[in-house]
C-alpha cells in the first residue's frame, strides 16, 4: 500500500520524453497566441481580459501534464517550462532584432494631448479604457496627460503635460545654466586675483 502510494507520487505515468516535450510545446503556442491577440490580453484592461488570463492557464493545463498526475511529472514538467523560459529570454536577449520582431512595437495612443483613435482601434481600446488606464496611473481626465504609450509587454507609459509653471521654472533653469557656465568661462579668462 505505501510502496504503491510512493509510486504513484513519484514515477511518471508518461515517459519523461512526453513529460518535456509537452509544455515545451505549450510555451512556444502561448507565445505565439499573445503575440497574435496583442498586448491588450498582457495589459488586463478590464475583467474579461483577467478572465482569459486565468482561464488560459487552466485550460492548458492537461496539454502539460497529460494523464500524469505524479509529483515527479509535474515538476519535470516545471522544470521544462523554467529552462525553456530562461534559455527563449537569454537568446532573445543577445539578439535585440528577433527581440522586436518577437514583442512588436510600441503603440503610441496619445501624442502631444491628441488621442490617436486608429491606434485604439488597433489595440481594440476605447477611449474610455484608456480613461481607466490614466486613472490607475494617477491622472484625473486624458486632458492632463502628454503621451501615452503601450509598450509590447502591456505597460503603459502616461507622461503629463507640463503646466505653465514647470515650463517657467524650466526656462528659469534653463537661463541659470547658462549664467553659470558664462560664469565659468569668465573665470577661466581672467583668474582670480588679477584685475
Amino acid at each position: 500500500m505505501l510502496s504503491e502510494t510512493i509510486s504513484n507520487i513519484l514515477v511518471p505515468h508518461v515517459p519523461v520524453i512526453e513529460k518535456i516535450l509537452r509544455p515545451l510545446v505549450v510555451y512556444l503556442a502561448l507565445i505565439i497566441l499573445l503575440r497574435i491577440f496583442g498586448k491588450r490580453e498582457l495589459a488586463q484592461l478590464n475583467p474579461f481580459d483577467l478572465v482569459v488570463l486565468l482561464s488560459l492557464s487552466n485550460t492548458v493545463q492537461n496539454a502539460i501534464i497529460g494523464d500524469d498526475n505524479s509529483l515527479s511529472g509535474g515538476l519535470i514538467g516545471a522544470a521544462t517550462l523554467l529552462m525553456v523560459n530562461y534559455l527563449v529570454v537569454r537568446f532573445v536577449f543577445r539578439h535585440r532584432r528577433l527581440d522586436q520582431l518577437l514583442g512588436g512595437a510600441p503603440s503610441v495612443l496619445i501624442e502631444h494631448g491628441e488621442i490617436n483613435k486608429r491606434a485604439l482601434a488597433k489595440e481594440l481600446m476605447s477611449v474610455s479604457d484608456l480613461t481607466i488606464v490614466a486613472h490607475r496611473q494617477g491622472f484625473k481626465s486624458l486632458d492632463e496627460v502628454d503621451r501615452c504609450v503601450l509598450d509590447p509587454g502591456g505597460t503603459f507609459l502616461m507622461v503629463r503635460k507640463a503646466t505653465a509653471t514647470e515650463g517657467s521654472e524650466a526656462q528659469m533653469l534653463i537661463q541659470f545654466e547658462r549664467l553659470l557656465t558664462e560664469l565659468k568661462r569668465l573665470q577661466v579668462i581672467r583668474p582670480k586675483g588679477k584685475a
